[in-house]
């Protein structure tokens, strides 16, 4: 892998996964422990119906994918705002339809010969610089957002009651948390595909929440072992002529084995 840093596509490959990394893991984090996973799950179809949208009226798929997938994302802010747990069927409504809804649109775009497999997978060794500027901005915007209510999202993610009862705004931060989802899935979708997005979303952080016990820990954890994965399944790739997403994906399926093996050693 050393080597092949010498070519600016991987030096972009490998800054854009570390910053998709470090994003993916921050929310991915405030996801699992909020337990709407099947919400970002949700969230990243739509955008997929977005950037069939995008294609067929003929604007740039980001802008476009963008206003679709937080519309999407407000309705379903107010679906789930009050109970997360009761709109498992509007959820899989929008997760399948979104995904249909773009499929479709992309085959009546006339004269558009779009490969599907890169949205699915990505293309994160065909980054262009601007992309990275994106993630380093969607990056520091977690960060702030991250930092300025830390108390306040700890407490809506353990005790949401109790967050009310001492006047924390969890209904806007809700909202908030779920925006800040659907930016950050619209802009790396594309880099490392719709697939990869759900498992960075949920795989780190699931080893990260049974791993630690605080959640600046998980936070912390899910981050590093996101960047892990993606540096050591774009190295796979590179040395196995493998493609780059799928391989990623491998990567983190596998460390959750093992970690789930592990655990159930541990336990007897």
């Amino acid at each position: 892998m050393i080597e092949a840093l010498q070519f600016e596509f991987f030096r972009n490959a490998v800054i854009a996964g570390v910053l998709t990394g470090i994003a993916c893991g921050i929310i991915g984090a405030l996801v699992v422990v909020n337990r709407i996973v099947f919400i970002g799950g949700g969230i990243a179809h739509a955008a997929y119906g977005g950037i069939g949208l995008a294609i067929f009226l003929g604007i740039s798929p980001l802008l476009g994918a963008m206003g679709f997938t937080v519309a999407v994302t407000l309705v379903l802010a107010l679906l789930t705002v009050k109970n997360k747990e009761r709109v498992d069927t509007a959820i899989g409504l929008i997760w399948a339809t979104g995904m249909a809804f773009g499929v479709i649109l992309i085959d009546l775009t006339p004269g558009y010969n779009v490969d599907l497999m890169s949205y699915l997978f990505g293309s994160i060794l065909a980054i262009p610089s601007s992309n990275i500027w994106l993630l380093l901005m969607v990056n520091v915007v977690i960060f702030g957002f991250l930092w300025y209510f830390y108390r306040d999202i700890l407490a809506m993610s353990y005790d949401e009651e109790f967050g009310i009862t001492i006047n924390v705004p969890v209904k806007g931060l809700y909202f908030l948390m779920l925006l800040l989802t659907a930016v950050t899935i619209v802009l790396v979708i594309r880099l490392v595909g719709l697939i990869l997005v759900i498992a960075l979303l949920t795989i780190p952080p699931f080893i990260a929440e049974r791993s630690t016990s605080s959640l600046s820990r998980m936070i912390m954890l899910s981050s590093a072992l996101s960047v892990i994965f993606i540096l050591a399944g774009l190295a796979l790739s590179y040395s196995f002529n493998l493609t780059s997403g799928a391989t990623i994906i491998l990567v983190a399926s596998f460390a959750f084995a093992v970690h789930y093996v592990l655990r159930a050693v541990r336990k007897g």
